[in-house]
Order: C-alpha cells, then sequence, then structure tokens
C-alpha cells in the first residue's frame, strides 16, 4: 500500500477541513461552479469523479469470467452479501437511526437525505481498494480479479433497481431517469472506457509478446501509474467541493458528520462479522476467504459519492454522506486486515 493509500482518512481530512475553509471565504466561486451542470450532473464534479472511477475500471479483467466457476464458496458468499444482504441491511440501519434514535437531532428533511446516502453506499460494492485489502491479506490475487469482474457485471444490471427500490421504501422521491443516467455515466462508460484501454494496450503489445502475456500487463500497469495522481487530484478535489458546497451548513451543525458515522460504523464491523463467520463455517482457505470478506464488507464510495450528487445535488445531505463513507472506510477496513492477518491460523487449523 502506498503512501496515498495508508494515509486515505488523513488526506480527505484535510481536504474537508480545506473545503470548509474555502466554503466559507469564497461562496460565489463555489456558486458558480455548483451551476454548471447538464442534465442535473455537475460537469466540475463528473469530470473529477471520472479521474477517479477510470483508472480503477482499467484493472478490472473481464477475461477472468472464464475462471467464475472455479472455487465457487467464496464467490457465492460475496453476492449474497453484496445484493442480497448488504443493501437491506444499511437502508434499515439508516431507517432506524435517523428516523428512530436521531429523530430528535436531525429534520425529517435531513434524516431522509443521510439515509439516502447510505443506501447509494450500499448497494456499491467495491471496485478498487478491495484489491489492496487482497494483497496486504496475502489474499488469492486471480480470486479477487473475478470477484470484482463479477460483481461489475452485476453492478450494471442491479445497481440502479435495488437503489430506486431501497430509496422509493425510505419514501424517498426517485428521479429515476437520472438514477438511471448516473448508472450509465459512472458504471457503464467507464468500464466500457476500461475494457477499450485494455484492448488497446495488448493489440499494440502482441507483435512483441516474448514475454508472454507480461509485456501488455506491464505496460497496463505503467499507464495505470501515470493515472495515479489524477485519481487521488479527483479524489480530494471532490471531496473539498463537496465540504465548501455545505460549509455553512457544517458550521452550524458539526454534529452531523458524527451522527452519520455511527451507523456507517456498526454496518461495516457487522457485514464483517458476517462474512467472516461464513467463511469460518464453509471452511474457506484463508487465501479465498480474506478477499471475499474485503469485497463484502467495503465500499464503492466513489460511485456512490457521484450517483449522489447526481440524483440529489451537490449540497445534499446524502452527497454529505457518502463523503463521511470515504472518511470512515479506510481506517475500519485497516482495522479488519489487522484482525484478518492475526485469525489466519484459525482458518489454517480448520482447513488441516
Amino acid at each position: 500500500m502506498g503512501l496515498f493509500e495508508r494515509y486515505l482518512s488523513v488526506w480527505v481530512l484535510l481536504s474537508i477541513l480545506a473545503g470548509i475553509f474555502l466554503g466559507t471565504q469564497f461562496t460565489a466561486v463555489f456558486a458558480i461552479i455548483a451551476g454548471i451542470e447538464f442534465a442535473h450532473v455537475n460537469i466540475v464534479v463528473a469530470i473529477l469523479i471520472w479521474f477517479m472511477i477510470y483508472p480503477m475500471m482499467i484493472q478490472v479483467d473481464f477475461s477472468a469470467l472464464k475462471n467464475v466457476g472455479k472455487k465457487p464458496k467464496g464467490l457465492i458468499m460475496t453476492l449474497v452479501i453484496n445484493w442480497l444482504i448488504k443493501p437491506f441491511t444499511m437502508a434499515a440501519l439508516g431507517w432506524l437511526f435517523f428516523e428512530g434514535l436521531f429523530a430528535d437531532w436531525v429534520s425529517p428533511e435531513d434524516a431522509q437525505q443521510y439515509i439516502a446516502g447510505m443506501i447509494l453506499l450500499g448497494v456499491a460494492p467495491c471496485t478498487a481498494m478491495v484489491f489492496i485489502w487482497s494483497q496486504l491479506t496475502k489474499g488469492d490475487a486471480n480470486y479477487t480479479l473475478v470477484q470484482v469482474s463479477v460483481n461489475d457485471v452485476i453492478m450494471i444490471f442491479a445497481f440502479a433497481p435495488i437503489a430506486g427500490w431501497l430509496l422509493g421504501v425510505s419514501n424517498i422521491e426517485v428521479p429515476w431517469t437520472t438514477l438511471l443516467l448516473s448508472t450509465l455515466l459512472y458504471v457503464v462508460l467507464p468500464l466500457v472506457a476500461g475494457i477499450l484501454t485494455r484492448l488497446i494496450i495488448f493489440a499494440r503489445c502482441a507483435g512483441q509478446e516474448t514475454q508472454g502475456n507480461h509485456l501488455g500487463e506491464q505496460k497496463l500497469a505503467a499507464f495505470v501509474g501515470t493515472l495515479k495522481p489524477w485519481s487521488i487530484i479527483g479524489l480530494l478535489a471532490t471531496v473539498i467541493l463537496l465540504f465548501g458546497f455545505q460549509a455553512h451548513t457544517i458550521l452550524q451543525q458539526p454534529q452531523t458528520i458524527f451522527l452519520i458515522a455511527i451507523p456507517l460504523l456498526i454496518q461495516t464491523y457487522g457485514i464483517f462479522a458476517i462474512a467472516y463467520g461464513w467463511a469460518y463455517l464453509w471452511r474457506l482457505p484463508h487465501s479465498i476467504a480474506a478477499p471475499a470478506c474485503m469485497i463484502s464488507t467495503s465500499n464503492f464510495f466513489e460511485l456512490a459519492v457521484a450517483v449522489a450528487i447526481s440524483v440529489f445535488g451537490l449540497h445534499s445531505g446524502a452527497a454529505l454522506a457518502t463523503v463521511v463513507g470515504v472518511l470512515v472506510e479506510v481506517p475500519v477496513m485497516l482495522s479488519l486486515v489487522a484482525l484478518v492477518n492475526r485469525t489466519r491460523p484459525l482458518f489454517d487449523k480448520r482447513a488441516a
């Protein structure tokens, strides 16, 4: 894990503080940026989020789908948790806290927005960071690639329907055209762009294959490396903009971030407990259980942020909730990585 990934929460926190400061000092500038939109999609934020998502999608190899039938237990567990459990537990926690326990501290309108942001986080399984979690837990890299590829295919078809249904159940008005447009813009098109990029790079290396496929992989890794700074800029600039847009609201209600973080923490540790316990009972090898649990637990927060902005607006509580998800996820996931590594002997002993 590089310096940026290891201290992602620190960079995000600094960006939050910078956004709040700039938002209070340059209100007119942020108002101009907020007005640059088309079909409810803010152009500036859309460009920044593409900087984040595109490099991640290049790393997804759909040729790995041919291995989908190998070691099916880990994949089955991941798919069940990602698509049949996690979205619904996230929505349930949102209802429990913001329509119940926290009802006296937030307005009904704000509560709906925070629930919406949580739902979008819950419906977006991790695509990029899971490769890092898998590496840190010595997971099977090829198996991780299969899981990510399968989840991305499902996300194309399942993200909008599940998110729309849960938002509707929560009595949140769903602009379906905008939701579908967001799925196209932030899932389908980046995936297609990633596939085309891989094909072009490998095609250019086809006549030089003195090293099998290694030359293509090296060129691909080098290209992704050149894009990485832009991905970092995209993430941090998006955070600065989001908190700049909401600076005055946050300063008036600083407890909001803390309130949003509580159910997100419970969701993350709770889903991990389900996944890790299931993997143990199913006698999965630790190299399979580790990445399976990581992808089940973490979220594709870049997608959630993008869709929240498109559907509910830059100034919305939904957008704020998804950005709090960025702040919460990395330190929590690092703590889970440590737990997974410490408990490796339990899986090895059970598999023996």
